[in-house]
């Protein structure tokens, strides 16, 4: 009986050790969701000095990212997409015009696709939202259409290509 005891007290803590690490990884990919999101709020709405500033946190929200606790096919998943977003998220920084910057945003937000399409992570609804024009999608915290790609100009050019409901 004290053996069964034993093991069922090494389990439950091995458990709440893998739910906390999941726990502290989710917590970092929705504040790097959340930071994606300032980046394409600032592009919808025409701030190419605000989407600089913004994607300065979602670079460092790459690197936050506890990676080493994702099971491997994800953790190699994670470390390819990450490499893509921290390359275009300096292009973006460096960007000497909104287009260049748009440009960027359309790799970053492939790679934010990806990832989350392959790591269940995120609290909320995202909704993946694709414009027919710029042929590139996006990732939106709201189901009504806010286009990154051509901001004011068609700022609702576009339609909900997927949901990904919260995990």
């Amino acid at each position: 009986m004290k053996k069964i005891m034993i093991m069922v007290a090494i389990i439950a803590i091995a458990s709440t050790k893998l739910t906390f690490a999941q726990s502290k990884t989710d917590v970092a990919f929705n504040q790097l969701l959340t930071a994606y999101y300032d980046v394409k709020n600032a592009l919808a709405t025409d701030k190419m000095d605000v989407a600089k500033e913004k994607v300065k946190a979602l670079s460092a929200k790459v690197d936050a990212i506890p990676h080493k606790d994702l099971p491997a096919t994800q953790h190699t998943l994670w470390m390819e997409q990450a490499k893509i977003i921290k390359a275009k998220a300096a292009e973006l920084a460096a960007g000497k015009d909104i287009k260049a910057q748009r440009k960027s945003f359309e790799s970053i937000s492939s790679a934010m696709i990806k990832t989350i399409r392959n790591i269940p992570f995120n609290s909320g609804t995202v909704y993946v939202q694709h414009c027919p024009m710029a042929k590139a999608s996006w990732l939106n915290e709201k189901e009504n259409i806010e286009n990154p790609y051509y901001g004011s100009m068609m700022f609702d050019c576009g339609d909900v290509a997927e949901t990904i409901k919260s995990k």
